[in-house]
């Protein structure tokens, strides 16, 4: 009975055993599990952390390709823009080379052209009627002189040339009064010259003791003393000059002649 009641506590005893064991080794085994477990979930966590790292790049890399592909089109548009004006301001240099050697040729061909001008008008002046002679031969010598300049473009002499050439034209439609001197019998004596256009030119000595007028026939001046002649000269001298309003006048004018 003994031997039987302690080989059942040794039974009892190695049961225990046994069951505390496979007690210790599981619990080993689900702390095993768990840590493997908690290492999965951070390596999935880390893992996830690269995947959103890797979307955010990504997006990051597809906002500046936006970027950069707008900046390309507007590129693209610039130097389309760009080479349209290259392209104008070749035709606009290939067009002012052409000018330049027109304006060449026009410039050999213009001086002459210019200094024909100058000896038509020296001419003119010494068959037209006699007046401002002094100051309308000061100019001509001017241009002249302003011919040989080299610093004085062909423009600007043509310029002053049409500008002479307008002085002379205004002289035929323009009433004027001016002092100057007058030959009388030998004499020079200072006179009021009156000027109307181009169809008369009289004179009045100062105060008004002799009065006169060109006579294109005689190629001189003729001495007036019709008295209403010299009140009218007299009257075209306030006039031309504003001091009286402009009025009517009687002046002498030589008679046409035939061509």
């Amino acid at each position: 009975m003994l031997i039987n009641r302690m080989n059942r506590m040794l039974l009892l005893g190695a049961m225990a055993s046994a069951v505390f064991s496979a007690s210790v080794y599981a619990q080993a085994t689900v702390d095993q599990v768990m840590a493997e477990g908690e290492k999965r979930a951070d390596a999935g966590a880390a893992e996830q952390r690269r995947v959103e790292q890797i979307a955010d790049q990504t997006i990051d890399l597809l906002n500046d390709y936006n970027t950069v592909s707008k900046v390309v089109d507007g590129l693209v548009t610039y130097n389309a823009l760009l080479q349209r004006q290259i392209t104008n301001q070749e035709e606009e240099m290939a067009a002012l080379n052409e000018s330049i050697k027109n304006v060449a040729l026009i410039e050999r061909q213009i001086v002459p052209m210019m200094t024909r001008m100058l000896d038509s008008m020296e001419a003119f002046i010494a068959l037209d009627t006699p007046f401002l002679l002094e100051e309308r031969g000061e100019r001509l010598e001017r241009l002249r002189g302003m011919m040989e300049r080299s610093d004085v473009s062909a423009a600007e002499k043509f310029r002053r040339v049409i500008e002479a050439y307008q002085i002379e034209n205004d002289y035929g439609r323009t009433i004027e009064a001016y002092k100057d001197t007058i030959d009388i019998d030998g004499v020079k004596q200072e006179a009021d010259f009156l000027r109307i256009g181009r169809v008369s030119l009289a004179y009045q000595t100062v105060g008004g003791g002799t009065t006169g007028a060109w006579d294109p026939a005689a190629g001189q001046f003729i001495v007036l003393d019709d008295a209403e002649f010299k009140n009218q000269v007299s009257h075209g001298l306030r006039v031309a000059r504003k001091q009286v309003a402009p009025d009517l006048l009687v002046v002498p004018i030589p008679a046409p002649s035939e061509g």
